[in-house]
């Protein structure tokens, strides 16, 4: 039993450091892309206006644009590490999990920060970034294998802090995007064994 047991561990810890080191291209080019687009609007910074805008229809196409928007180099700098960190988890599982799930929480964080967040524009990918962390949490319980529990716990310990976010707080900082995110990661955790079979 105990043998078994260490087994799967091994065989765990195996594929997550084997999967981090061919990640590094996926993830390498989201750095790229996201510091790359910061450049870009802090050139333009009407570029921000992609960002959600509650409840008014020319600022639902932000849905998709807000991740990639950042206000200041505080701002996309701290989002970067979290999110290459635990992206990097959740390719642990395949590159389709991965662009399906980023997707999801993408979709139904921004519909409900469109929907329900307080007026103004909502950009950054903090949404994103807790949406990963609420899927990787719930995926202790949903998936229950060895390489979940070990991700799930990884990510509990080393980014707490990310739940915090999910109450209102600093003035400027979209708290109702770290909710809304966090409720679609953990939605996600339901929708994707439906979709994709692991």
């Amino acid at each position: 039993m105990l043998s078994e047991i260490l087994n799967e561990l091994n065989e765990s810890l195996t594929l997550i450091i084997s999967q981090t080191k061919m990640n590094w291209p996926i993830l390498a080019g989201m750095v790229c892309v996201l510091w790359g687009v910061f450049l870009v609007t802090s050139l333009n910074k009407g570029l921000l206006h992609l960002g959600i805008i509650p409840r008014r229809w020319y600022g639902l196409p932000g849905v998709f644009f807000a991740p990639f928007l950042h206000a200041d180099f505080n701002h996309v700098f701290f989002n970067t590490i979290p999110l290459l960190v635990l992206s990097n988890f959740l390719l642990i599982h395949g590159l389709i999990y991965f662009l399906v799930a980023t997707l999801l929480i993408t979709f139904i964080s921004g519909v409900l920060i469109w929907c329900f967040a307080k007026p103004g524009i909502h950009i950054g990918a903090s949404a994103l970034i807790t949406g990963y962390w609420g899927l990787l949490v719930s995926d202790i319980y949903q998936q229950g294998t060895f390489t979940a529990i070990i991700l799930g716990f990884i990510s509990v310990y080393y980014f707490a802090g990310i739940f915090y976010g999910v109450f209102p707080g600093k003035k400027g900082v979209s708290w109702e995007g770290h909710l809304f995110g966090l409720l679609a990661g953990l939605g996600t955790s339901y929708l994707l064994p439906n979709l994709i079979v692991m």
